[in-house]
């Protein structure tokens, strides 16, 4: 199974030149560190940040640049700080390329349930609204099943839902999966010593396999 660190990896290798890419909280933020050199993009953090580098080693830390998961960042030549409400008008115009979020659930109908579990405290539903509903893309990053085991790739999500028919593809520590427009998870990719036998047994939803799956390249 693949690490937090190896999904970003695995995610990195979606990202196109010239894009503007939002990374959501949690694993999404590790791809910053995966971005190839040779490649121009232009990572943006919906607190007000535009052009965030990898994460810093410990000497060059500054607690004044952190990311919308208050983690602490690096920032490119170049990059630029802003409020928030400019930032909105950034993702809610439709100037984000690409938005890699994390999920608690996916639906095989590309619904994702990202911002709340019923009973517990939320400070807040962030910024997951408007990205699912504004950015030309949306791949999720998550663990395949729950730390219970149980799926978290389903027919319908259970938990509130973030956004409806607007996750493309989904990367997780078993596999690469792509959402079928007529429903169904399309399984791309299988992580290093996977069986597709063990993809199909974790996964609840509809799995389509279309001949051979082909082991990821990290």
């Amino acid at each position: 199974m693949l690490s937090k660190d190896q999904i970003a990896q695995r995610i990195a290798k979606e990202v196109k030149n010239g894009q503007y890419i939002n990374l959501g909280i949690g694993i999404p933020t590790l791809v910053a560190n995966y971005i190839p050199d040779d490649m121009e993009v232009v990572l943006q953090s919906e607190n007000g940040l535009l052009g965030i580098g990898p994460f810093p080693k410990e000497e060059e830390v500054d607690p004044d640049l952190i990311n919308a998961g208050k983690q602490t960042i690096s920032m490119l030549k170049g990059s630029v700080l802003f409020d928030s409400a400019e930032s909105f008008a950034m993702i809610r115009g439709g100037h984000v390329h690409l938005t890699i979020l994390g999920a608690m659930e996916v639906s095989e109908n590309g619904d994702i349930a990202n911002w709340k579990i019923p009973g517990k405290m939320v400070k807040g539903m962030g910024g997951a609204m408007d990205l699912v509903a504004s950015a030309e893309n949306i791949i999720v990053a998550m663990q395949h099943c729950s730390k219970s085991g149980e799926s978290k790739l389903l027919p319908t999500c259970s938990l509130p839902i973030t956004g409806v028919h607007c996750v493309k593809k989904i990367v997780t520590d078993l596999a690469v999966l792509e959402v079928d427009p007529k429903g169904g998870f399309i399984l791309k990719e299988r992580a290093p010593g996977v069986s597709v036998e063990e993809i199909k047994s974790k996964t609840a939803g509809k799995l389509i396999i279309n001949g051979g799956v082909p082991e990821m390249i990290l």
